[in-house]
């Protein structure tokens, strides 16, 4: 599918972009060009140790920012695939920096929607996240707001052959800055913070992310927001998971965090179809004949009033299994004793 093809990442020496080019790299050896766009340099270095130019002529690191529009339009230049992947997503950290999280989440969306619209791109896949569902926090705001830009962008292009799509999944398991990681260090301690013992969340692998992402290059016809179906967690169970023997210290929730997440809300279900592996909420004014594409995609709508939450799901890790996932995708030699 992109052996041949010119690929850019941007906020590729991130947890999802050092797993999209190990993944790429292994599946499409003939791939022409696959450029990391990001803005720290120390990462790039590191990453570039792994990809040595005479082993991975392929591989390009560029340093820039989605904010910077003109360095991101000079890094797209002959390519063929972009992957948004860049964003500010720690949520109070958001709350207490609003502008700066809104000029890379917005505003750097809008560059990268221009730069695709300018340098002849074929393919545009960004990625969203669950707090963008009924967003409460800034964060889950501006990837909404990204959301639209993307899917919109498809009324923009004009006779290009452009498709613009977007992928939305709960927390990635073992990413920097998430629970897992976080409760591994913090049981040596032997005290875990618990911010509120009902508080639940969707579950989704680096693998499963990636998987999602090369499904959406291959098969959206412009406007689609995949959003896959995946098993939710509880917090009390994850703590139990990696640390029985720890006190757990309720702490309160964070500001702008919700118990449960969505991906799909009640309204969403006016437009929201099962095809299968995936939901598919599809654009409120598509630019294809939705017969055509129900047809092709074997899509179902969802009764009206459906909702996707964590908190209600019908699929849940029990303890073992959360055990064997932190062994097999964060930690090697976790274990519990």
């Amino acid at each position: 599918m992109l052996n041949g093809y010119k690929i850019l990442i941007t906020g590729g020496t991130g947890s999802f972009g050092k797993k999209f080019v190990e993944t790429v790299l292994k599946k499409y050896p003939d791939i022409k060009r696959l450029v990391i766009y990001s803005r720290d340099e120390l990462k790039q270095y590191e990453m570039a140790q792994l990809y040595p130019r005479d082993k991975y002529p392929q591989v390009r690191f560029f340093i820039g920012d989605v904010r910077d529009g003109k360095r991101l339009q000079r890094a797209c230049e002959g390519i063929d695939v972009i992957i948004h992947a860049a964003a500010l997503k720690h949520v109070p950290i958001a709350e207490y920096n609003p502008f700066e999280c809104i000029s890379t989440n917005i505003i750097g969306a809008e560059n990268v929607v221009n730069a695709a619209l300018d340098c002849g791109i074929k393919r545009v896949v960004a990625l969203s996240t669950d707090k963008a569902a009924a967003p409460i926090n800034l964060y889950g705001a501006t990837k909404l707001c990204s959301d639209k830009l993307f899917i919109a962008a498809n009324n923009m292009k004009g006779g290009r052959d452009l498709k613009f799509s977007v992928v939305r999944y709960g927390n990635v398991m073992g990413s920097r800055g998430s629970v897992i990681p976080f409760f591994l260090e913090k049981r040596k301690t032997g005290v875990l913070p618990i911010t509120h013992d009902g508080m639940t969340r969707f579950n989704i692998t680096l693998e499963e992310g990636v998987d999602m992402v090369l499904h959406a290059i291959e098969n959206s016809w412009g406007g689609e927001l995949y959003v896959p179906k995946i098993p939710s967690y509880r917090i009390l169970d994850v703590a139990k998971a990696v640390a029985p023997e720890c006190k757990l210290e309720m702490i309160g929730i964070r500001p702008g965090e919700k118990i449960h997440e969505e991906m799909i809300t009640e309204t969403d279900s006016l437009n929201t179809y099962d095809c299968g592996k995936y939901f598919v909420i599809a654009p409120v004014i598509p630019n294809w004949n939705e017969a055509e594409w129900t047809k092709k995609f074997n899509a179902k709508k969802v009764e009206q009033g459906f909702k996707y939450n964590s908190g209600s799901n019908t699929e849940w890790l029990t303890v073992d299994q959360l055990r064997a996932s932190i062994k097999k995708y964060v930690d090697p030699q976790f274990s519990v004793t």
